[in-house]
């Protein structure tokens, strides 16, 4: 590698992706730009220590040895004013978070437009100064968490940049969207990518606590505070005293406690139920509704001043209608999940099934889709989930999703498992016998029909001889069949 000179816009690009680094590096080069290229996290580390620094760093998140994220640590450490944008094509929250946390100065999701890249370059590089400090040691640092949230379409995307950058933030979050779409799962998120995700994350669904127990159980009450009240109890923002508080279905939230709720975000404080101790505690309230809080507000429902204190930073949620694309990638970790649960092989969907989740409306959203493979990984017989396993699951008949023409080849086996399922559940002997002989019933009529009642090539179709056809269309007259 040439010489650097300290003073040069000059940009690094660290990728494993040989065709990546190609593209990137022309663009960069013809916007003027001197450009090096790594192929890992070492080799970059290594022309650091014997170099300038760079003016700005582009690295992946997933390559050999110490991934994207080891790297920005590292450079962070060493250089903290070094702007570095990270890309990865996994945009999951870990790795989104993971780099803003990091101090990562953008996260670009591949695959990315080259205009994009080459603007944020020119975004940068005038605010940068001139040199850098020298690089000191640094020590490695752990991997990040699994991904709690599944998604890969452009508004999951713009989901992961957002928490990333507010987990770092201090702020209130109001996370709004349809009822099943995640809300919990995006405040836990802010949490666990958080400077507070060593303390406790608190959950409560307002909505699913009686009005009258809901002050006890956001700020405790002391013995005696009210009949029945026989010890002290901690409500939820003392057990999320240095954490989260997520209130979800904050709409719900009774006036007076509104008022009382207000006062613990303005200033931190509180009194029990029947309580005379002043109670300070350091709590991230992030709240979460699927109503209409500025209609609430208007109608006299909601207090204006608490929106206001919840509604510093909102994140709206997509349906899951508005995200089709993340049906399969969601549907294949909820299998996973439940195999694992039932201690049974993983299930697949096969092409058809797929489509048919795909055209579903899913007014439960994800909780609905979730609720689904559950039922289809404990309920379908084969490892091959059909069509007929999905409108099981969804409580449909065939006749409302069409023809059956092109359904499953394995269909048929799917339902005839079911059926004999329920049979023997509920004591049926025999069962073989009446299932062979509905299967001649069913093969005889259909080729009689496809031949015209010709018996010699009815049987012929059937890979039957001529003998045996007669044989068993007298059996079933005998039975009032044919």
């Amino acid at each position: 590698m040439s010489e650097l000179s300290p003073s040069a816009q000059r940009i690094w690009v660290v990728d494993d992706d040989r065709a990546v680094r190609f593209v990137l590096c022309t663009a960069l080069r013809e916007a003027g730009y001197q450009v090096d290229d790594f192929d890992s996290a070492a080799p970059a580390l290594k022309a650091l220590a014997e170099n300038p620094p760079p003016a700005l760093l582009f690295t992946d998140v997933r390559m050999p040895g110490d991934d994207g994220l080891v790297l920005l640590d590292k450079l962070k450490a060493a250089l903290p004013q070094l702007p570095v944008v990270v890309m990865s094509a996994y945009t999951d929250v870990a790795s989104t978070a993971g780099a803003f946390r990091g101090g990562a100065h953008e996260f670009l999701s591949k695959p990315f437009d080259l205009d994009d890249a080459v603007a944020l370059a020119q975004r940068v590089l005038p605010a940068v100064a001139p040199a850098l400090a020298a690089p000191t040691p640094v020590s490695e640092t752990p991997s990040d968490q699994p991904p709690q949230l599944v998604g890969d379409t452009p508004p999951m995307r713009a989901l992961f940049r957002a928490i990333g950058r507010l987990a770092q933030a201090p702020l209130a979050v109001l996370i709004t969207g349809e009822t099943g779409t995640g809300k919990e799962l995006v405040a836990n998120a802010l949490h666990r990518e958080s400077p507070r995700a060593q303390g406790p994350f608190v959950a409560l669904n307002t909505a699913a606590i009686p009005a009258e127990l809901l002050e006890s159980e956001l700020f405790g009450h002391e013995a005696g505070a009210f009949t029945g009240a026989q010890r002290r109890h901690i409500g939820r923002f003392e057990q999320a005293n240095g954490g989260t508080l997520f209130l979800d279905e904050i709409g719900d939230m009774p006036l007076p406690l509104q008022t009382r709720l207000l006062r613990v975000l303005a200033q931190g404080e509180f009194f029990r139920v029947g309580g005379r101790e002043l109670i300070h505690v350091d709590v991230r309230v992030v709240a979460a509704t699927h109503q209409d809080l500025e209609g609430l507000v208007a109608q006299g429902r909601f207090r204006a001043d608490l929106l206001h204190r919840l509604d510093v930073v909102r994140l709206q949620l997509p349906p899951l209608r508005e995200r089709r694309e993340d049906i399969a990638q969601l549907a294949s970790t909820f299998l996973a999940a439940a195999a694992h649960k039932l201690d049974t092989p993983p299930k697949r969907l096969t092409a058809a099934a797929l489509q048919a989740l795909r055209e579903h409306d899913w007014p439960g959203n994800v909780r609905e889709l979730e609720n689904v493979c559950w039922r289809m990984a404990a309920l379908a017989a084969a490892e091959t989930i059909g069509v007929a396993d999905v409108d099981t699951a969804l409580n449909r008949s065939r006749s409302r999703r069409g023809s059956s023409a092109g359904a499953d080849p394995g269909q048929w086996e799917t339902l005839l498992s079911e059926w004999a399922r329920r049979q023997l559940l509920e004591g049926a002997e025999g069962l073989h016998a009446q299932v062979r002989e509905r299967v001649d019933h069913a093969l005889l009529d259909a080729a009689l029909q496809i031949t015209h009642g010709r018996r010699a090539e009815a049987a012929a179709r059937l890979g039957l001889g001529r003998n045996t056809l007669t044989r068993k269309l007298g059996a079933g007259r005998r039975r009032g069949g044919h």
